[in-house]
């Protein structure tokens, strides 16, 4: 039989129980190889329900450094919960290793000629080793690792570290667990040849990068962008984000002379109240912030309209799920750019910026702060479930300790006394932004009501059509002003004398080291985009021009950034191909480049040149 032979190139998958335990050792194993120094992508496929549900747990191991999902099944399965077995059977490649629990028998008809089963009775193990039931389980997962470790020819030392700062402060529970870990690596190495043909080589790919969750550098980034506010309501996938504001607040945002909290977080009873509450914040000064999912998003929609129309800056992170209605929760998706593009109703844009690492989210989280103040508008923060949840290798979060905050056009006391005549929605340097007070700033001047009513440059209640207009025009001036202050888009590559383009954003850059690759090994060479933030930049026109063929890869049914696309910068639709993915789990680098090269392979010589 063919076995795999790869060395730092593979993909292994976890198969376990929800509510098991087996989240943090196989988190600790993703961490292991990351730290023998070879780049690793984990992500953490898991149901809605609390417990008892089959959950799969992904490890991609690639020196290379492609870090998008691969497409698939698994070089090598841990098989530990009986109620996927066939599935999990099924998901091995040819020449795969499956690592199953040999406690009870395997059912003869699920075995495959084409791939090595390596049995090991864990369950058994555990019986004769612990007395207590809640040991027996977790100790499985530990079980498992430490005979990968022996599988994969892993530096054990390096478990033996990670378990010793997993449990620092609690000493007692780290002979424990490193007993369980010997107990996997000593039954490998007598039973099974080791190492396999597929095996883990220490590498120095990886350099001062982390591995860190998208929600937990918001959170962070949050605190760093001077967020003292933040209203809530838990919703999966974003939860989490708040969770960690209060968790860095709590160590960076105590007043050291008198104990008290220089922040505020505070659940409220629905979403609608939890965008209110950020609202309100934002209105009296504070930097303000909340964080959701889709299904928040609909019940934001009129507050967010508010926040447009009265131009009062505040940050939503959305961390977008599948969807419509309650969809696949804990799936992930790029499913809410229209919503959010132009949420509420009548005419509104809406800001929009992509973060495509958890480096990213930390910085975007706490740019987004500064350009809510400068542009005086909701920012909206568009993560997803895989970037929020999942942790990805990133660059080392950094802060320049220097750096002010970007308050925007706000006028002071003293400024006021020196000002004729205020007009809150005055138009007075031509961009679209007016200047704008706190209040209680001064007894008589900069008074002003904040009116969600239409209202002239002065805050006056009317219904004048004629006035309508003109604000509703400086509207449209500022959001012009704002793709200009915003991330510029990212160019992958310059092609001289392609005529293909290819358009991402978000997590989906994961994949598109890989795409690239694939499709110049298939002769195509083409050009890339990152697209970073909505209003679109000139240079996102300037790109679709420059190609006869432009491909849109996003992670939902309807090609929404497409239509985004053509709707805001008048392209036809002919010009701007649909690459969509939307099984709710992230996109890859074999699925984008299949489906531009199928597409090619059909067109008409004159519409595609190829490179």
């Amino acid at each position: 039989m063919k076995t795999i032979n790869s060395v730092n190139e593979f993909v292994i998958r976890f198969a376990n129980t929800n509510g098991t335990g087996s989240a943090s050792a196989n988190n600790m194993f993703a961490k292991a190889i990351f730290r023998m120094g070879v780049p690793v992508s984990p992500r953490n496929v898991f149901p809605s329900n609390i417990q008892g549900m089959p959950t799969w747990y992904d490890v991609r191991v690639s020196e290379k450094g492609y870090l998008g999902r691969r497409a698939g099944g698994a070089d090598i399965v841990v098989a530990m919960n009986a109620q996927s077995m066939v599935d999990d059977v099924q998901s091995v490649e040819a020449g795969g290793y499956f690592l199953y629990d040999s406690t009870k028998e395997i059912d003869p008809q699920l075995m495959r000629k084409d791939i090595t089963f390596l049995g090991m009775p864990i369950s058994a193990i555990c019986l004769r080793e612990y007395n207590d039931p809640r040991q027996r389980q977790l100790f499985k997962n530990v079980i498992y690792v430490g005979a990968l470790a022996a599988l994969l020819d892993m530096d054990f030392d390096v478990l033996k570290g990670l378990i010793a700062d997993q449990f620092k402060g609690k000493e007692k529970l780290i002979s424990p667990n490193v007993h369980a870990l010997e107990l996997g690596y000593q039954y490998a190495k007598t039973n099974f040849n080791c190492p396999l043909s597929i095996r883990v080589q220490k590498s120095d790919k990886v350099g001062n990068r982390i591995l860190i969750d998208g929600n937990t550098a918001a959170g962070l980034g949050a605190v760093y962008g001077g967020a003292t506010v933040a209203g809530w309501y838990p919703i999966t996938p974003s939860t989490s984000v708040v969770e960690n504001y209060e968790k860095y607040c709590n160590r960076l945002r105590i007043d050291p002379a008198s104990g008290k909290k220089n922040f505020a977080v505070m659940q409220a009873e629905d979403e609608l109240a939890a965008i209110g509450i950020a609202i309100g914040g934002g209105w009296n000064g504070a930097r303000s912030f909340t964080a959701t999912s889709g299904p928040g998003i609909s019940l934001m929609t009129e507050f967010l309209g508010l926040a447009y129309f009265a131009e009062i800056p505040v940050v939503l992170i959305d961390v977008q799920r599948a969807g419509p209605s309650t969809g696949m929760p804990t799936r992930t998706q790029q499913s809410d750019i229209l919503a959010c593009a132009y949420a509420s109703h009548g005419d509104t844009k809406q800001v929009l910026i992509f973060p495509s690492t958890p480096t990213e989210c930390f910085h975007m989280t706490a740019d987004a702060f500064d350009y809510a103040e400068r542009i005086q508008t909701p920012i909206m923060v568009m993560t997803d479930l895989d970037l929020g949840m999942n942790d990805h290798m990133s660059d080392e979060l950094s802060w320049d300790d220097s750096r002010t905050y970007d308050r925007g056009k706000v006028l002071n006391a003293q400024q006021l006394e020196e000002v004729e005549e205020f007009g809150r929605y005055l138009d007075v340097d031509g961009d679209g932004i007016c200047y704008r007070t706190y209040p209680g700033t001064h007894p008589e001047k900069g008074i002003y009501f904040t009116r969600g009513t239409s209202r002239n440059e002065y805050a006056a209640y009317t219904e004048r059509g004629e006035d309508y207009v003109r604000n509703m025009e400086r509207l449209n001036k500022k959001f012009r002003t704002a793709a200009e202050i915003l991330p510029q888009p990212e160019m992958h590559s310059q092609n001289k004398g392609s005529k293909i383009g290819v358009v991402y954003f978000g997590t989906t850059n994961a994949a598109m080291d890989e795409t690239f690759d694939l499709l110049r090994a298939q002769g195509q060479n083409v050009d890339g985009m990152r697209l970073k933030a909505f209003p679109f930049a000139k240079a996102v026109e300037d790109f679709i021009e420059q190609h006869d063929q432009v491909f849109v890869v996003e992670q939902n049914r309807d090609a929404q950034m497409r239509t985004l696309l053509m709707n805001e910068l008048d392209i036809d639709p002919a010009k701007l191909i649909k690459v969509c993915n939307y099984d709710g789990l992230p996109i890859t680098a074999d699925f984008i480049s299949t489906t531009i090269l199928d597409h090619i392979a059909v067109a008409p010589a004159s519409k595609v040149a190829r490179g």
